[in-house]
């Protein structure tokens, strides 16, 4: 009988990384918390931010759930978990990019746009994000749901105890929207990236959202050949490394400015008036 187990070498290691992980972002958070009241923290909405560490917190969680015997339980749950949590995370970077281009926009005398500058429009783009999602795990555990399954056939002389997706479609549909959402946050963060580059984090999301797209583009492949305990170990890989890329790509840069040049986070600089 093979499985992901938390004894294993494999499996304690990526355990150990996924809940070392999550404390990061809460790190973050408290000290987003802490200098609540300075521009590059202002400037760079501070709600969604703090909303887009939890998830990203929860996002390292979720490897958890991959890890271990698979009872019905956690086979229902794990992929929609996953599936919510990436969601809730991807909908935040693309209301931050939203945000970002609005800003800018409504900036022009005559602009429409001014009325679609406030908090609510952030809300609402989570909101009918996650809706959208939410959906679709409904329907797949409807219709279709996820159970445990053992598998005589992959490997000789070994029987491989796994959660079967049951409906693959939906597994996929779940999968394609996460990959549509970090899209269209990829393509509005690059058109915008020429944005004035003290105040907007643009660049900073075009990269995020670059390297998370990379990550679950290549994952796919080495997925389906994956065979055994390795399918869940690929998975596992695939939620740490695009959660630690929204990490670094996103928050590594404020954070440094923070800790160890402050005397860039005022108001001027961020407007561009403290460049010689």
């Amino acid at each position: 009988m093979e499985f992901l187990s938390f004894e294993e070498p494999l499996g304690a290691t990526l355990a150990a990384t996924s809940i070392t992980s999550s404390t990061i972002p809460v790190a973050l958070l408290g000290l987003f918390i802490h200098y609540k009241t300075t521009p590059i923290v202002r400037a760079n909405n501070y709600f969604l931010s703090c909303l887009l560490l939890l998830s990203i917190s929860f996002c390292f969680l979720c490897a958890l759930a991959f890890i271990g015997y698979p009872y019905p339980e956690k086979c229902l749950l794990r992929q929609v978990a996953f599936g919510l949590v990436f969601c809730l995370c991807v909908l935040c970077v693309l209301a931050k990019t939203i945000t970002v281009v609005i800003a800018f926009k409504a900036t022009k005398p005559d602009s429409s746009l001014r009325k679609w500058t406030g908090a609510k429009t952030s809300y609402f783009v989570i909101g009918l994000g996650v809706l959208i999602q939410l959906c679709i795990c409904v329907m797949w555990l409807s219709l279709s749901p996820p159970f445990p399954d053992h598998d005589m056939f992959s490997l000789p002389g070994v029987i491989i105890a796994h959660c079967n997706e049951g409906s693959k479609t939906a597994f996929w549909c779940m999968l394609g929207y996460l990959g549509f959402m970090a899209t269209i946050s990829f393509i509005l963060a690059f058109l915008a990236r020429r944005l004035p580059d003290s105040f907007n984090e643009a660049k900073l999301i075009t990269f995020s959202m670059l390297a998370f797209l990379s990550v679950w583009v290549s994952f796919i492949p080495a997925y389906l050949s994956a065979k055994g305990k390795y399918t869940s170990a690929m998975e596992i890989f695939a939620i740490l490394s695009s959660s630690w890329s929204l990490v670094i790509c996103i928050f590594m840069p404020k954070v440094f400015i923070i800790l160890f040049r402050p005397e860039l986070n005022t108001k001027d600089n961020l407007m561009g008036k403290g460049k010689k």
